[in-house]
């Protein structure tokens, strides 16, 4: 008997290749779209929360023969996600919302819908594999795509999800999802661009997104010993370790924010950017076992960034240590610390709390 599984639907190529290998592989999948909210008119032609990602997602469920629903979540989205975004903007920190969509609407989603519908799986198209330990427990692994990997963005995932979660393109590079999706008649997907940056509002238009939701909040842009270098539209407007747009003589890089006081803090020595020590709350132990001794893991603080040897220290008080064996560069409060055991085995992650 097939075993019935949910998809997520994003109307993407790596979603409907997940589909694809699923039926082909003997599953009986069931195509999921989550209708989220967005913001303005200007949403690129691929984001997910578009009429035409829906479209696509519909059609190729038709093509394939797999029934097609779809979920109303624009409310839980906005709650979730967006307003999750301004609120932490407005504290001066960064947030990561593909990480907080992923742990708090997407899986959530898709899981609520499942179990309503007697289904234990779900499925999705990102880079990642799951393997099952001598324990019972399942832990989440590097993909074969070491480039495109996405356990970064799964590491806030507990473990009952886990255990239920199927990662089919794990095994896949993304040239070879495309040769899949050109050899199965799904050409139209070379010409479509990726994703990038935020789903719910265009590039673009983040600027006049953040000035709409937080205003103008103007303050002193000062270096590291409090001089007055020019002037800001509002800290929500910048990140730690840019440089372009800043609008004052030389080449700066912003180091930190000043949040009582409104100013954004500058460096001309890209030295200042390093951090050893971070500290992270609401972490996640991917397993559901805390660590009682300091074990030796390497360490990610942000997308693209190669994980880097770290001694992780057990929580005092619901924080964890990571001390980095080399500093790290641009460690930003409110982004996410994953935490990497032995070949690579996810251990868990959190929110950046601080850095020194």
């Amino acid at each position: 008997m097939e075993k019935r599984i949910v998809v997520g639907m994003s109307g993407g190529v790596d979603s409907s290749m997940t589909l694809l290998l699923l039926k082909q592989s003997g599953w009986q999948p069931l195509g999921v779209t989550l209708m989220l909210e967005k913001w303005g008119e200007g949403c690129r032609e691929n984001a997910c929360c578009t009429a035409e990602s829906l479209r696509v997602a519909k059609s190729v469920c038709e093509k394939l023969g797999v029934k097609h629903f779809v979920v109303d979540a624009k409310a839980d989205f906005k709650r979730e996600v967006m307003d999750y975004f301004i609120d932490e903007l407005s504290r001066a920190r960064t947030p990561n919302p593909c990480i907080t969509c992923n742990r708090r609407l997407k899986f959530a989603k898709l899981f609520e819908w499942a179990q309503a519908n007697g289904i234990d799986y779900v499925a999705t198209g990102h880079y990642a594999k799951t393997a099952k330990r001598a324990d019972g427990k399942t832990v989440l692994v590097p993909p074969k795509d070491r480039v495109k990997d996405q356990t970064y963005g799964l590491c806030l995932l507990p473990q009952e999800w886990l255990a239920r979660c199927v990662f089919p393109l794990g095994g896949y590079t993304k040239e070879e999802v495309y040769a899949t999706a050109k050899r199965e008649g799904f050409e139209f997907f070379l010409k479509t661009k990726q994703s990038q940056d935020l789903c719910f509002v265009e590039s673009a238009a983040v600027p006049a997104f953040l000035e709409e939701k937080l205003g103008r909040r103007g303050g002193e842009i000062v270096d590291a010993n409090g001089k007055v270098l020019g002037r800001h539209d509002g800290l929500h407007f910048f990140t730690i370790g840019q440089r372009r747009g800043l609008g004052i003589e030389g080449e700066n890089y912003v180091v930190g924010f000043d949040a009582e006081k409104n100013r954004l803090i500058v460096s001309k020595d890209r030295k200042d950017l390093l951090k050893r020590t971070v500290l992270v709350t609401g972490f996640n132990y991917s397993t559901g076992e805390q660590p009682t001794e300091p074990m030796k893991v390497t360490a990610q603080v942000r997308y693209r960034q190669e994980p880097t040897a770290a001694i992780m220290h057990p929580a005092v008080g619901g924080v964890v240590k990571a001390v980095f064996k080399e500093p790290a560069e641009s460690v930003t409060q409110g982004q996410v610390c994953a935490c990497y055991g032995d070949g690579g085995a996810c251990i868990g992650g959190g929110f950046i709390e601080s850095a020194r």
